[in-house]
């Protein structure tokens, strides 16, 4: 089987090539918003949208253009590269995976790409990109597999390059042989049907809440820069901090959920979540003019804790990690995993009456609420991943019980 993987290294430019990255990704910043607008334009006139063809004689004649003939020194495949983006956007879009189209600000997300023309020299820690030369990068870990494509970006001040690569693979074998149910929640990031060895014997994850810590830092840099004039140097520095402190919180949330993924990944062979709509459950409940809502700071409090704690990600790593590992991922619907009880199926909101203790109220069970939202996912995850093996029909509640000599043995 084939395997795309990247491979992302931090990169050691000198000041001319840090000049031209800036350079280049003003360049493409600057085709992708004027294909956008001239898209917009095209639709208030009723005209019907160019596709990428089409866009690529359009960025030609631009080139042409005494006013934006500057466009001629960034490498004419990373240009191309801008309107493929907003191409894959428009689809997204019409597709109903995201939002409409954006026009792009400089210093955000500032990056480009190579889709060819890129050499890689391992063994002296240097990478060729066309119309910059040869650059130094910090080496973590070999390159494995045909080099294909290279994207260049900037964050907290510093360029990065992420080094896409496709090999050959054999078919990979599960190391671990049990199956895992995950409940994923605020106060623990993440609770497991049973106390894992991989995780010192715990039952549970601890959360990072990496915003939530760098939450003072950040807002006192936030308010310092806001007192300095606009553009002025010292604003570009007080940014410069802010910028430094947003990176150090994603650098924090992504090795924790790396190191999380990994440790799962390699020791079991079926992993069960929650299928939870991360989108819905953070939207804000501000409302409108007409109808404001209500709880409005209690529910941003909440809002803020659930994004702080990366479920997408951490699902998004989890799926491909277990494919690497010849695993299995599970998403059932998290619709009654807290207030079933695993012994007698009796589910009831009384069951829950705090956030953290299940007791149910037919058979007498108690055991933390996240542990029991973990075990019900795991049976559930069973029964779902049966049916697809054997393309039957599921029943909504498949999963949730157990036979009724174990709940004879709970009751007694």
């Amino acid at each position: 089987m084939q395997r795309l993987q990247a491979f992302k290294f931090e990169l050691m430019p000198n000041g001319e090539q840090q000049r031209l990255m800036r350079r280049f990704a003003g360049s493409c910043r600057f085709v992708f918003n004027k294909a956008l607008a001239l898209q917009q334009e095209r639709h208030k006139a009723e005209e019907k949208k160019l596709g990428y063809a089409a866009l690529c004689k359009v960025l030609t004649k631009w080139k042409a253009q005494p006013q934006t003939l500057w466009l001629n020194e960034t490498p004419s495949q990373a240009l191309q590269q801008a309107l493929k983006n907003l191409e894959r956007a428009y689809k997204n879009f019409f597709e109903k995976r995201a939002d409409f189209p954006r026009f792009k600000k400089k210093g955000v997300s500032d990056s480009f790409r190579y889709p060819q023309g890129i050499k890689l020299d391992q063994s002296n820690s240097r990478v060729f990109l066309p119309k910059l030369g040869w650059l130094r990068y910090r080496k973590s870990r070999d390159v494995l597999g045909e080099v294909k494509n290279a994207t260049v970006s900037q964050s907290g001040g510093k360029w990065f390059v992420s080094i896409q690569t496709e090999r050959e693979v054999s078919q990979p074998i599960p190391t671990g042989d049990d199956a895992v149910g995950i409940d994923m929640g605020v106060a623990r990031f993440a609770t497991f049907d049973q106390s894992l060895p991989e995780f010192d014997n715990k039952d549970h994850i601890a959360a990072l809440n990496s915003f939530k810590r760098h939450e003072t830092a950040l807002r006192k840099a936030q308010q310092a820069m806001s007192r300095k004039t606009k553009f002025s140097n010292n604003w570009k520095k007080a940014k410069a901090r802010v910028q430094r402190i947003h990176a150090r919180i994603g650098n924090a949330r992504r090795d924790f959920l790396h190191k999380a993924t990994t440790t799962i990944s390699q020791n079991h062979a079926m992993v069960c979540i929650e299928d939870l709509q991360v989108r819905n459950m953070s939207r804000s409940a501000a409302g409108t003019t007409e109808k404001p809502g209500r709880n409005v700071r209690a529910k941003s409090g909440l809002n803020k804790s659930i994004l702080d704690q990366g479920w997408f990600e951490f699902r998004r790593q989890l799926d491909y990690k277990l494919a690497w590992n010849g695993g299995w991922l599970v998403a059932v619907p998290p619709q009654y995993t807290s207030r079933t009880c695993p012994c007698c199926g009796h589910v009831s909101a009384d069951n829950r009456q705090t956030q953290a203790q299940f007791l149910c109220v037919e058979c007498g069970f108690e055991e933390n609420a996240d542990v029991v939202g973990a075990i019900n996912v795991l049976r559930a995850g069973h029964a779902r991943f049966a049916c697809e093996v054997s393309d039957a029909v599921r029943s909504p509640a498949a999963g949730t019980h157990r036979s009724d000599s174990g709940a004879a043995q709970c009751r007694a």
